[in-house]
């Protein structure tokens, strides 16, 4: 037997039959009359050589189905879809987006249950379909497409004021389908609220450190995070996840806790930052009742950094740290795409974070805002004098301020955003412009305070904007500082500028602002609303359906600032605890 070493690695050749032996292989075909034909070509069409890799079609001779003949697909599969959907090998990109925009059409006719020859094909184009069209493009590009500020009815207000904290509110967060709220403030608890009846349920209370090892510690000695579950100092932060499961909180301890709201029970946290932590912002998600609801959790800090958490329950952990601001990290915000948007304090700088790229852009704020009051008695030259000792207009004063610190931040779409400072002008941004587009100077007034002097007996400076909160992707947003309002503003439908629409009563300094809409009727829905609007129904022609839209505005309000002393408002209704205010849409 051969040596395999020395076996030859070539292929051998398989011998071909020649053709003039295959011919006289084949038998004679038949005549009707059964004699064999003369002539020498075949009666039965040669085959091709078969090879190994090629199945049998042996069977298709004796009568039965060959496998080129059989239909492989699903016995229940339309064949007309498979002509309508299929792609053709042959088929151009052009043409390949032609049958998908016709697709495209013939479900959108199905969607707006039309049949056929009860349409005007002119309408429902200009109408229907470009609508439709239009609605989806905007929602997928991340753009405001929503424009409700003139569909409700902001006169007469629903409001639902709760207490329950001995220091300042610091910040409420209500659920996406406006069931749930949570508050929290600076004595380091948490209160979980019903908002259908207006009752607390639950409260998350603050932890008491364990003293040190020589029992010298007197319950001031710091413990162990990692054995802590619950804060031990103020909270400045709430965020609530998409799908309502998860609370997380940040404050003055350092730490990021993350609690289970439907078990009331602390689940994990994270001790990654070096300073207090004094921002918080889920990912959102377009369906919160979906199971694969976004659990991206973006933390801002006194340290200067944004960190980013992955709160699924598979990874539960840390994932990247954000470098850039100069500043403490006052207030951070974010949608659907991986974006973030946050504010440096005393760096006056925006940034918006484009996670996936590790990239940042920069925005510089530091707006001016000028305030002009007419004077009861002008001087002997008819002159005045402003701030600058320069002399103005006759009969007037005139006072200029430059942003020193932007405080809170507000997204309201994926390239439009909103900024606030102690300069009291709020800014309309947008990542095409390195400037703000528009800036309200002043927007909630100027305030007066007195202060023991030779000089100067009264102070006067803006009010500060204190918190931003937008209806995404809408033309809606609200303000609040500490001049007793909050204030509704509507964006106008390019963008450019915004306009007040209306103010609701808040006593107190307002910390954080929240919008939520949902179908359905306000009366209907929560109890505590009922007999607030029974008078204002009475008198209207027709009550909102259960079919309308309905808006919700959630507002911690407090006695002091979240994040420090500089104002305390103490008085009459001046209480720490949440606003929750009720708009039903307009009736016809």
């Amino acid at each position: 037997m051969p040596d395999p070493f020395f076996a030859s690695n070539k292929s051998r050749k398989r011998k071909r039959v020649n053709s003039t032996d295959q011919g006289n292989a084949r038998k004679l075909g038949r005549r009707p009359n059964g004699k064999a034909s003369s002539s020498t070509k075949a009666a039965v069409p040669p085959k091709k050589s078969k090879r190994d890799e090629e199945l049998s079609d042996a069977t298709s001779e004796d009568g039965e189905e060959g496998v080129e003949d059989m239909d492989l697909r699903a016995p229940d599969a339309d064949p007309d879809a498979y002509e309508s959907d299929e792609e053709d090998e042959d088929e151009t990109p052009a043409e390949k987006r032609l049958r998908l925009a016709k697709l495209y059409l013939e479900n959108v006719k199905q969607g707006i249950s039309l049949a056929d020859g009860e349409f005007d094909a002119a309408e429902i184009d200009k109408e229907l379909i470009s609508a439709r069209l239009k609605q989806d493009v905007l929602e997928h590009s991340g753009k405001v497409h929503l424009f409700v500020a003139d569909s409700y009815d902001f006169s007469n207000p629903s409001s639902l004021r709760t207490r329950g904290h001995r220091f300042s509110v610091t910040t409420a967060v209500a659920s996406e389908d406006a069931r749930w709220m949570y508050t929290a403030g600076k004595d380091g608890c948490i209160n979980k609220w019903d908002l259908y009846t207006g009752k607390k349920l639950h409260t998350f209370y603050k932890v008491r450190p364990s003293k040190d090892s020589s029992g010298k510690g007197k319950g001031k000695a710091r413990a162990d995070p990692e054995n802590v579950e619950g804060h031990t100092d103020e909270i400045w932060a709430l965020a609530l996840s998409p799908d309502g499961r998860l609370l997380a909180s940040g404050g003055k301890d350092r730490r990021v806790g993350v609690w289970d709201v439907d078990k009331n029970e602390w689940v994990k946290g994270f001790s990654g930052h070096r300073d207090s932590i004094s921002a918080l912002a889920f990912r959102k998600s377009s369906s919160a009742s979906t199971s694969a609801a976004p659990s991206q959790l973006y933390t801002g800090s006194y340290d200067r950094t944004l960190k980013l958490f992955d709160l699924s329950p598979s990874t539960m952990g840390y994932v990247e740290t954000l470098f850039g601001h100069q500043a403490p990290v006052l207030s951070l915000d974010a949608l659907m795409r991986e974006t973030a948007v946050s504010v440096g304090g005393r760096d006056k700088s925006v940034r918006f974070w484009k996670i996936p790229e590790e990239s940042q852009l920069v925005f510089r704020g530091g707006a001016k805002s000028g305030w002009e009051d007419a004077l009861e008695e002008g001087d002997e030259k008819g002159d005045e004098m402003d701030v600058d000792g320069r002399s103005g207009k006759k009969g007037k004063t005139r006072e200029k301020f430059i942003e020193g610190s932007v405080e809170c931040v507000a997204m309201i779409d994926e390239t439009t955003f909103l900024s606030g400072g102690d300069s009291g002008t709020i800014s309309l941004w947008t990542t095409q412009k390195k400037k703000p587009v528009y800036n309200q100077a002043v927007a909630h007034g100027m305030d007066e305070s007195h202060v023991h002097t030779e000089d100067v007996e009264i102070v006067r400076k803006p009010r500060w904007i204190t918190a931003l909160g937008c209806l995404r992707y809408s033309d809606l947003f609200a303000s609040g500082s500490w001049d007793g309002e909050i204030r509704i503003w509507k964006v106008d439908s390019k963008l450019r500028s915004f306009s007040q629409v209306a103010s609701i009563p808040a006593v107190g300094v307002v910390n954080s602002l929240q919008f939520l809409s949902f179908s359905g009727n306000l009366t209907t829905r929560y109890s505590w609303m009922r007999s607030q609007s029974a008078d204002s129904t009475s008198n209207s022609s027709a009550a909102p359906t259960a079919s309308t839209k309905s808006l919700v505005l959630v507002a911690g309000v407090g006695q002091e600032m979240r994040l420090g002393r500089w104002i305390q408002k103490k008085g009459e209704g001046v209480l720490n605890g949440a606003l929750v205010v009720g708009f039903n849409a307009r009736t016809p």
